[in-house]
Protein backbone atom coordinates (compact mmCIF):
# COMPACT_ATOMS: atom_id res chain seq x y z
CA UNK A 1 0.00 0.00 0.00
CA UNK A 2 2.95 2.39 0.50
CA UNK A 3 3.26 3.47 -3.19
CA UNK A 4 -0.49 4.16 -3.18
CA UNK A 5 -0.57 6.09 0.09
CA UNK A 6 2.26 8.34 -1.00
CA UNK A 7 0.18 9.52 -3.97
CA UNK A 8 -3.01 10.25 -2.02
CA UNK A 9 -3.73 13.92 -1.20
CA UNK A 10 -4.40 15.22 2.28
CA UNK A 11 -7.98 14.57 3.38
CA UNK A 12 -8.19 11.12 1.78
CA UNK A 13 -9.74 8.25 3.69
CA UNK A 14 -10.48 4.53 3.46
CA UNK A 15 -14.08 3.40 3.80
CA UNK A 16 -16.44 0.50 3.22
CA UNK A 17 -16.30 -3.27 3.35
CA UNK A 18 -12.53 -3.56 3.58
CA UNK A 19 -12.56 -1.88 7.00
CA UNK A 20 -15.57 -3.94 8.06
CA UNK A 21 -13.85 -7.21 7.13
CA UNK A 22 -10.60 -6.27 8.90
CA UNK A 23 -12.54 -5.51 12.09
CA UNK A 24 -14.42 -8.81 11.80
CA UNK A 25 -11.19 -10.70 11.09
CA UNK A 26 -12.72 -11.85 7.84
CA UNK A 27 -10.36 -13.04 5.11
CA UNK A 28 -11.50 -13.10 1.47
CA UNK A 29 -9.71 -14.20 -1.69
CA UNK A 30 -10.67 -11.02 -3.53
CA UNK A 31 -9.80 -7.74 -1.78
CA UNK A 32 -12.02 -4.72 -2.53
CA UNK A 33 -10.76 -1.38 -1.25
CA UNK A 34 -12.67 1.92 -1.40
CA UNK A 35 -10.78 5.20 -1.09
CA UNK A 36 -12.30 8.68 -1.09
CA UNK A 37 -10.21 11.69 -2.12
CA UNK A 38 -11.14 15.39 -1.94
CA UNK A 39 -10.74 16.00 -5.71
CA UNK A 40 -9.26 14.70 -8.97
CA UNK A 41 -9.93 10.97 -8.50
CA UNK A 42 -9.24 10.21 -12.18
CA UNK A 43 -5.89 11.98 -12.18
CA UNK A 44 -4.86 10.33 -8.91
CA UNK A 45 -5.95 6.91 -10.19
CA UNK A 46 -3.84 7.30 -13.33
CA UNK A 47 -0.77 8.23 -11.28
CA UNK A 48 -1.19 5.22 -9.01
CA UNK A 49 -1.69 2.92 -12.00
CA UNK A 50 1.53 4.12 -13.62
CA UNK A 51 3.37 3.70 -10.34
CA UNK A 52 2.34 0.09 -9.62
CA UNK A 53 1.77 -1.12 -13.22
CA UNK A 54 -1.86 -2.12 -12.79
CA UNK A 55 -5.08 -1.99 -14.81
CA UNK A 56 -7.01 1.30 -14.82
CA UNK A 57 -10.77 1.61 -15.47
CA UNK A 58 -12.97 4.72 -15.37
CA UNK A 59 -16.26 3.61 -13.83
CA UNK A 60 -18.00 7.00 -13.88
CA UNK A 61 -16.32 9.87 -15.71
CA UNK A 62 -18.84 12.51 -14.62
CA UNK A 63 -18.64 11.65 -10.91
CA UNK A 64 -14.94 10.72 -11.17
CA UNK A 65 -14.99 7.15 -9.96
CA UNK A 66 -12.14 4.88 -11.07
CA UNK A 67 -10.97 1.34 -10.42
CA UNK A 68 -7.42 0.04 -10.18
CA UNK A 69 -6.94 -3.73 -10.46
CA UNK A 70 -3.69 -5.18 -9.16
CA UNK A 71 -3.54 -9.00 -8.97
CA UNK A 72 -6.40 -9.99 -6.60
CA UNK A 73 -6.82 -6.44 -5.27
CA UNK A 74 -9.46 -4.04 -6.61
CA UNK A 75 -9.18 -0.39 -5.52
CA UNK A 76 -12.02 2.04 -6.20
CA UNK A 77 -11.17 5.73 -5.88
CA UNK A 78 -13.90 8.38 -5.84
CA UNK A 79 -14.23 12.08 -5.15
CA UNK A 80 -15.78 13.16 -1.89
CA UNK A 81 -19.29 14.29 -2.85
CA UNK A 82 -20.19 16.33 0.21
CA UNK A 83 -18.54 19.13 2.14
CA UNK A 84 -17.54 16.82 5.00
CA UNK A 85 -16.57 13.20 5.60
CA UNK A 86 -19.57 12.79 7.88
CA UNK A 87 -21.98 13.91 5.16
CA UNK A 88 -20.40 11.43 2.78
CA UNK A 89 -20.62 8.57 5.25
CA UNK A 90 -24.29 9.16 6.04
CA UNK A 91 -25.16 8.48 2.38
CA UNK A 92 -23.59 5.01 2.37
CA UNK A 93 -25.72 1.87 2.44
CA UNK A 94 -25.37 0.59 6.01
CA UNK A 95 -23.72 1.70 9.22
CA UNK A 96 -21.29 -1.26 9.13
CA UNK A 97 -19.94 0.11 5.83
CA UNK A 98 -19.79 3.71 7.05
CA UNK A 99 -16.67 3.48 9.16
CA UNK A 100 -13.76 5.50 7.77
CA UNK A 101 -10.03 5.32 8.34
CA UNK A 102 -8.56 8.79 7.97
CA UNK A 103 -5.04 8.48 6.56
CA UNK A 104 -3.86 11.88 7.87
CA UNK A 105 -4.79 11.12 11.47
CA UNK A 106 -4.25 7.34 11.25
CA UNK A 107 -7.48 6.68 13.13
CA UNK A 108 -11.00 5.36 12.64
CA UNK A 109 -13.92 7.76 12.25
CA UNK A 110 -17.27 6.21 13.19
CA UNK A 111 -19.97 8.89 13.56
CA UNK A 112 -22.90 6.48 13.12
CA UNK A 113 -22.00 3.64 15.50
CA UNK A 114 -21.01 1.16 12.83
CA UNK A 115 -18.55 -0.45 15.25
CA UNK A 116 -21.35 -1.12 17.70
CA UNK A 117 -23.50 -2.64 14.94
CA UNK A 118 -20.59 -4.90 14.00
CA UNK A 119 -20.34 -5.97 17.62
CA UNK A 120 -24.05 -6.82 17.71
CA UNK A 121 -24.14 -8.31 14.17
CA UNK A 122 -26.76 -5.83 13.01
CA UNK A 123 -27.51 -4.49 9.52
CA UNK A 124 -28.88 -0.96 9.88
CA UNK A 125 -29.31 2.01 7.59
CA UNK A 126 -29.74 5.70 8.32
CA UNK A 127 -32.83 6.41 6.28
CA UNK A 128 -35.23 5.01 3.72
CA UNK A 129 -33.63 7.31 1.15
CA UNK A 130 -30.38 5.37 1.47
CA UNK A 131 -32.11 2.28 0.08
CA UNK A 132 -33.84 4.17 -2.71
CA UNK A 133 -30.60 5.83 -3.84
CA UNK A 134 -29.57 2.37 -5.04
CA UNK A 135 -32.37 -0.22 -4.67
CA UNK A 136 -29.84 -3.06 -5.02
CA UNK A 137 -29.13 -2.33 -1.36
CA UNK A 138 -32.46 -4.02 -0.60
CA UNK A 139 -30.98 -7.30 -1.83
CA UNK A 140 -27.55 -6.57 -0.35
CA UNK A 141 -29.08 -6.83 3.15
CA UNK A 142 -29.67 -10.52 2.55
CA UNK A 143 -26.16 -10.96 1.21
CA UNK A 144 -24.83 -9.79 4.58
CA UNK A 145 -27.21 -12.18 6.35
CA UNK A 146 -25.71 -14.95 4.21
CA UNK A 147 -22.05 -13.94 4.31
CA UNK A 148 -21.78 -12.48 7.82
CA UNK A 149 -24.65 -14.19 9.68
CA UNK A 150 -26.00 -10.75 10.66
CA UNK A 151 -29.62 -9.87 11.42
CA UNK A 152 -31.60 -7.05 9.84
CA UNK A 153 -32.73 -4.07 11.94
CA UNK A 154 -36.52 -3.85 12.41
CA UNK A 155 -36.74 -0.40 10.85
CA UNK A 156 -34.76 -1.60 7.85
CA UNK A 157 -37.18 -4.52 7.45
CA UNK A 158 -40.01 -1.99 7.24
CA UNK A 159 -38.13 -0.07 4.54
CA UNK A 160 -37.52 -3.29 2.58
CA UNK A 161 -41.17 -4.36 2.66
CA UNK A 162 -42.29 -0.90 1.58
CA UNK A 163 -39.85 -0.55 -1.31
CA UNK A 164 -39.08 -4.07 -2.57
CA UNK A 165 -40.67 -3.32 -5.98
CA UNK A 166 -37.92 -0.74 -6.55
CA UNK A 167 -35.47 -3.62 -6.91
CA UNK A 168 -36.70 -4.12 -10.47
CA UNK A 169 -35.27 -0.73 -11.44
CA UNK A 170 -31.79 -2.19 -10.98
CA UNK A 171 -29.80 -3.67 -13.88
CA UNK A 172 -30.55 -7.39 -14.18
CA UNK A 173 -26.86 -8.32 -14.14
CA UNK A 174 -26.38 -6.61 -10.77
CA UNK A 175 -29.32 -8.50 -9.26
CA UNK A 176 -27.96 -11.76 -10.65
CA UNK A 177 -24.55 -11.07 -9.11
CA UNK A 178 -26.09 -10.31 -5.70
CA UNK A 179 -28.23 -13.46 -5.78
CA UNK A 180 -25.12 -15.53 -6.52
CA UNK A 181 -23.40 -14.05 -3.47
CA UNK A 182 -26.44 -14.77 -1.31
CA UNK A 183 -26.71 -18.46 -2.27
CA UNK A 184 -22.96 -19.01 -1.88
CA UNK A 185 -22.66 -17.53 1.61
CA UNK A 186 -22.03 -19.59 4.71
CA UNK A 187 -25.48 -18.76 6.08
CA UNK A 188 -27.25 -19.00 2.71
CA UNK A 189 -30.24 -21.06 3.84
CA UNK A 190 -31.34 -18.50 6.44
CA UNK A 191 -30.86 -15.66 3.96
CA UNK A 192 -32.94 -17.41 1.29
CA UNK A 193 -35.69 -18.14 3.82
CA UNK A 194 -35.88 -14.37 4.45
CA UNK A 195 -35.88 -13.58 0.72
CA UNK A 196 -38.89 -15.90 0.36
CA UNK A 197 -40.61 -14.53 3.46
CA UNK A 198 -40.45 -10.99 2.08
CA UNK A 199 -41.43 -12.14 -1.43
CA UNK A 200 -38.65 -10.15 -3.05
CA UNK A 201 -39.19 -11.98 -6.32
CA UNK A 202 -42.68 -12.53 -7.64
CA UNK A 203 -46.18 -12.35 -6.22
CA UNK A 204 -47.39 -13.50 -2.83
CA UNK A 205 -48.70 -16.78 -4.29
CA UNK A 206 -45.49 -17.62 -6.21
CA UNK A 207 -44.28 -20.12 -3.63
CA UNK A 208 -47.57 -22.02 -3.49
CA UNK A 209 -46.15 -24.14 -6.32
CA UNK A 210 -45.13 -27.46 -4.73
CA UNK A 211 -41.72 -27.17 -6.40
CA UNK A 212 -40.87 -24.50 -3.81
CA UNK A 213 -40.18 -26.46 -0.62
CA UNK A 214 -40.59 -25.32 2.96
CA UNK A 215 -36.99 -24.35 3.62
CA UNK A 216 -37.57 -24.22 7.37
CA UNK A 217 -37.79 -28.00 7.22
CA UNK A 218 -34.63 -28.40 5.15
CA UNK A 219 -31.37 -29.53 6.69
CA UNK A 220 -28.53 -31.17 4.88
CA UNK A 221 -26.43 -33.36 7.18
CA UNK A 222 -26.20 -35.92 4.38
CA UNK A 223 -24.07 -33.57 2.26
CA UNK A 224 -20.36 -33.14 2.91
CA UNK A 225 -18.85 -29.65 2.78
CA UNK A 226 -17.69 -29.94 -0.81
CA UNK A 227 -21.17 -31.00 -1.90
CA UNK A 228 -22.75 -28.13 0.03
CA UNK A 229 -20.47 -25.61 -1.66
CA UNK A 230 -21.06 -27.04 -5.13
CA UNK A 231 -24.71 -28.06 -5.20
CA UNK A 232 -26.66 -26.06 -2.60
CA UNK A 233 -26.44 -22.76 -4.54
CA UNK A 234 -28.31 -24.24 -7.51
CA UNK A 235 -30.99 -25.68 -5.23
CA UNK A 236 -31.41 -22.36 -3.41
CA UNK A 237 -31.65 -20.37 -6.64
CA UNK A 238 -34.39 -22.74 -7.76
CA UNK A 239 -36.23 -22.00 -4.50
CA UNK A 240 -36.49 -18.22 -4.93
CA UNK A 241 -36.88 -17.75 -8.70
CA UNK A 242 -39.34 -19.19 -11.19
CA UNK A 243 -38.46 -19.94 -14.82
CA UNK A 244 -39.50 -16.50 -16.09
CA UNK A 245 -37.37 -14.71 -13.49
CA UNK A 246 -34.33 -16.85 -14.26
CA UNK A 247 -34.43 -15.71 -17.88
CA UNK A 248 -35.23 -12.12 -17.00
CA UNK A 249 -32.34 -11.86 -14.55
CA UNK A 250 -29.78 -13.19 -17.04
CA UNK A 251 -28.99 -16.52 -15.41
CA UNK A 252 -26.86 -18.79 -17.56
CA UNK A 253 -28.36 -21.32 -19.96
CA UNK A 254 -26.71 -24.06 -17.92
CA UNK A 255 -28.34 -22.93 -14.65
CA UNK A 256 -31.74 -22.57 -16.30
CA UNK A 257 -31.48 -25.99 -17.97
CA UNK A 258 -30.52 -27.68 -14.69
CA UNK A 259 -33.38 -26.06 -12.77
CA UNK A 260 -35.83 -27.10 -15.50
CA UNK A 261 -34.65 -30.68 -15.02
CA UNK A 262 -35.09 -30.41 -11.25
CA UNK A 263 -38.63 -29.18 -11.86
CA UNK A 264 -39.32 -31.89 -14.46
CA UNK A 265 -38.34 -34.76 -12.15
CA UNK A 266 -40.03 -33.21 -9.12
CA UNK A 267 -43.25 -32.99 -11.14
CA UNK A 268 -42.99 -36.60 -12.22
CA UNK A 269 -42.27 -37.89 -8.72
CA UNK A 270 -45.07 -35.78 -7.28
CA UNK A 271 -47.52 -37.90 -9.27
CA UNK A 272 -45.65 -41.19 -9.24
CA UNK A 273 -43.93 -42.94 -6.35
CA UNK A 274 -40.24 -43.37 -7.03
CA UNK A 275 -40.56 -47.14 -6.54
CA UNK A 276 -43.05 -47.14 -9.42
CA UNK A 277 -40.57 -45.80 -11.98
CA UNK A 278 -39.80 -48.35 -14.65
CA UNK A 279 -36.21 -49.19 -15.59
CA UNK A 280 -36.01 -46.66 -18.40
CA UNK A 281 -37.49 -43.83 -16.29
CA UNK A 282 -35.09 -44.50 -13.43
CA UNK A 283 -32.18 -44.68 -15.88
CA UNK A 284 -33.21 -41.39 -17.53
CA UNK A 285 -33.46 -39.70 -14.13
CA UNK A 286 -29.86 -40.55 -13.31
CA UNK A 287 -28.70 -39.74 -16.81
CA UNK A 288 -30.23 -36.26 -16.73
CA UNK A 289 -29.40 -35.41 -13.10
CA UNK A 290 -26.02 -37.16 -12.88
CA UNK A 291 -23.83 -34.04 -12.72
CA UNK A 292 -25.88 -32.29 -9.99
CA UNK A 293 -27.89 -34.98 -8.22
CA UNK A 294 -27.21 -33.56 -4.70
CA UNK A 295 -29.24 -30.50 -5.75
CA UNK A 296 -32.22 -32.84 -6.15
CA UNK A 297 -32.12 -34.95 -3.01
CA UNK A 298 -34.48 -32.68 -1.04
CA UNK A 299 -37.27 -33.78 -3.39
CA UNK A 300 -36.67 -37.42 -2.43
CA UNK A 301 -38.22 -39.22 0.54
CA UNK A 302 -36.02 -38.75 3.60
CA UNK A 303 -35.25 -42.46 3.89
CA UNK A 304 -33.71 -42.55 0.38
CA UNK A 305 -31.43 -39.52 0.49
CA UNK A 306 -28.37 -40.96 2.19
CA UNK A 307 -28.42 -44.17 0.15
CA UNK A 308 -28.71 -42.21 -3.10
CA UNK A 309 -25.83 -39.94 -2.13
CA UNK A 310 -23.63 -42.90 -1.22
CA UNK A 311 -24.31 -44.51 -4.57
CA UNK A 312 -23.81 -41.23 -6.43
CA UNK A 313 -20.42 -40.77 -4.71
CA UNK A 314 -19.35 -44.15 -6.10
CA UNK A 315 -18.13 -43.33 -9.61
CA UNK A 316 -18.24 -47.05 -10.46
CA UNK A 317 -22.01 -47.21 -9.93
CA UNK A 318 -23.21 -47.43 -13.53
CA UNK A 319 -26.81 -46.51 -12.74
CA UNK A 320 -25.91 -43.27 -10.97
CA UNK A 321 -23.14 -42.57 -13.50
CA UNK A 322 -24.36 -43.98 -16.82
CA UNK A 323 -21.59 -44.87 -19.25
CA UNK A 324 -20.95 -47.41 -22.01
CA UNK A 325 -18.58 -50.23 -22.91
CA UNK A 326 -18.76 -49.20 -26.58
CA UNK A 327 -18.63 -45.86 -28.30
CA UNK A 328 -20.26 -44.94 -31.58
CA UNK A 329 -17.13 -45.40 -33.67
CA UNK A 330 -16.61 -48.95 -32.37
CA UNK A 331 -20.21 -49.86 -33.12
CA UNK A 332 -20.06 -48.39 -36.63
CA UNK A 333 -16.85 -50.29 -37.36
CA UNK A 334 -17.92 -53.68 -35.95
CA UNK A 335 -21.60 -53.66 -36.89
CA UNK A 336 -21.55 -51.62 -40.10
CA UNK A 337 -24.02 -49.08 -38.71
CA UNK A 338 -24.18 -45.46 -39.85
CA UNK A 339 -24.72 -42.28 -37.86
CA UNK A 340 -28.37 -41.59 -37.12
CA UNK A 341 -31.21 -42.14 -34.63
CA UNK A 342 -30.73 -45.92 -34.60
CA UNK A 343 -27.14 -45.54 -33.42
CA UNK A 344 -28.22 -43.19 -30.65
CA UNK A 345 -30.98 -45.54 -29.48
CA UNK A 346 -28.56 -48.47 -29.48
CA UNK A 347 -26.01 -46.60 -27.36
CA UNK A 348 -28.79 -45.67 -24.93
CA UNK A 349 -29.91 -49.31 -24.71
CA UNK A 350 -26.38 -50.60 -24.07
CA UNK A 351 -25.77 -47.98 -21.40
CA UNK A 352 -29.02 -48.98 -19.65
CA UNK A 353 -28.07 -52.67 -19.80
CA UNK A 354 -24.72 -51.84 -18.20
CA UNK A 355 -26.44 -49.74 -15.51
CA UNK A 356 -28.61 -52.70 -14.51
CA UNK A 357 -25.63 -55.09 -14.53
CA UNK A 358 -26.72 -57.09 -17.54
CA UNK A 359 -23.43 -56.43 -19.34
CA UNK A 360 -19.96 -57.43 -18.17
CA UNK A 361 -17.51 -57.02 -21.02
CA UNK A 362 -16.88 -55.90 -24.59
CA UNK A 363 -17.90 -59.20 -26.22
CA UNK A 364 -21.24 -59.24 -24.41
CA UNK A 365 -21.86 -55.64 -25.50
CA UNK A 366 -21.20 -56.54 -29.17
CA UNK A 367 -23.46 -59.58 -28.90
CA UNK A 368 -26.32 -57.61 -27.34
CA UNK A 369 -25.86 -54.83 -29.88
CA UNK A 370 -26.28 -57.33 -32.74
CA UNK A 371 -29.42 -58.73 -31.12
CA UNK A 372 -30.87 -55.25 -30.62
CA UNK A 373 -30.17 -54.27 -34.25
CA UNK A 374 -31.90 -57.42 -35.54
CA UNK A 375 -34.99 -56.56 -33.48
CA UNK A 376 -35.08 -52.80 -33.95
CA UNK A 377 -33.36 -51.78 -37.18
CA UNK A 378 -35.79 -51.01 -40.03
CA UNK A 379 -36.16 -53.90 -42.45
CA UNK A 380 -35.84 -53.45 -46.21
CA UNK A 381 -38.18 -55.41 -48.47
Amino acid sequence: MSPILSLLPKGSYLVGGYIRDIILGRVTEEVDIDIVVPLNAIEIGKKITNNIESKFIILDKKREVVRIIFNHISIDIANQISSSIESDLVSRDFSINSIAFIFDKKCLFDPFNGLKDLEFSLIRTFSETNLLNDPLRILRCFRFVSELNFRIDDKLITYIKRNKEQLYLVAKERINNEVQKIVNGGNALDAVILVKRFNLFGSNNLYEDSFFLDLNKINYPELNQEEKNKFLPLFLISQILDDASLKKLKFSRSEIAKIKLLRKWHSLLKNKNISQLNELERFKLHQELEMFLPSFIFYLPQNLRLDWLKRWRDMEDKLFHPTNLLNGDVIKKNLELNDGPILGELLQYLSKELAYKRLNNFDEAIYKAKQWIEQNAPKCD
